[in-house]
């Protein structure tokens, strides 16, 4: 049986960041494809409904999603908001998944800059959710690698990545969380992410280190 992986970007980002993941979870036994989204200027129901769309295509074949920041956020909203979908489980790698200081701290720049900045999504990620309760068993993946802008913009507090702190990832109903070394950029460079998003796609939780 196939079992595919949607990967999904973030803010300001495109396809092509995603090339070393591709590879890696193909590596891994997959079957990989990049979803490819204009994360400021497209809105939010364009993006969800071209996702739903796409996830549709490759049933009834199991489809897992691995979205990167702003791209979990979204593959939660899609998987809440489908009737039906094939089966599968969601990774997220630094999502902000109970709402991001850094993108709050971008909104404070004013309502325009807000809004050119953080696009149709704004709201999602200053906001986030406030539990999951779908249908799709979810893992997160955290860096605390302190090294990115957003700690100087949306002043974080404990652990972070550099732009999503810890604190943020954490969302009640998630199976399992677990915290590498490494920053927000780094998330999609890692061999140890890719193993460990493989393993809870796998099995629904992460080994233990």
């Amino acid at each position: 049986m196939t079992e595919h992986i949607i990967l999904l970007h973030g803010l300001w980002m495109r396809g092509f960041a995603l090339g070393l993941l591709h590879r890696r979870m193909i590596g891994e036994g997959f079957r990989v494809h990049r979803f490819d989204y204009l994360s400021v200027a497209s809105s939010q129901e364009r993006i969800l409904g071209r996702l739903q769309a796409r996830i549709g295509e490759l049933a009834p074949d199991p489809v897992h999603l691995v979205g990167h920041s702003l791209g979990g956020l979204l593959a939660l909203k899609a998987c809440l908001a489908a009737e039906s979908l094939p089966p599968g489980r969601i990774v997220c790698l630094g999502s902000p998944l109970n709402g991001s200081a850094a993108a709050r701290g971008f909104a404070e720049l004013g309502r325009r800059a807000g809004e050119a900045l953080l696009g149709h999504n704004r709201e999602l990620l200053e906001q986030g959710l406030e539990r999951w309760d779908g249908p799709r068993e979810v893992g997160m993946i955290a860096g605390r690698m302190p090294l990115g802008l957003g700690a100087v913009v949306g002043h974080l507090e404990g652990e972070h990545d550099g732009t999503v702190a810890v604190a943020e990832t954490r969302l009640p109903g998630l199976a399992d969380h677990c915290v590498i070394e490494t920053s927000h950029t780094g998330l999609l460079l890692s061999a140890e992410v890719a193993q460990r998003a493989a393993q809870f796609l796998r099995r629904g939780r992460f080994e233990a280190a």
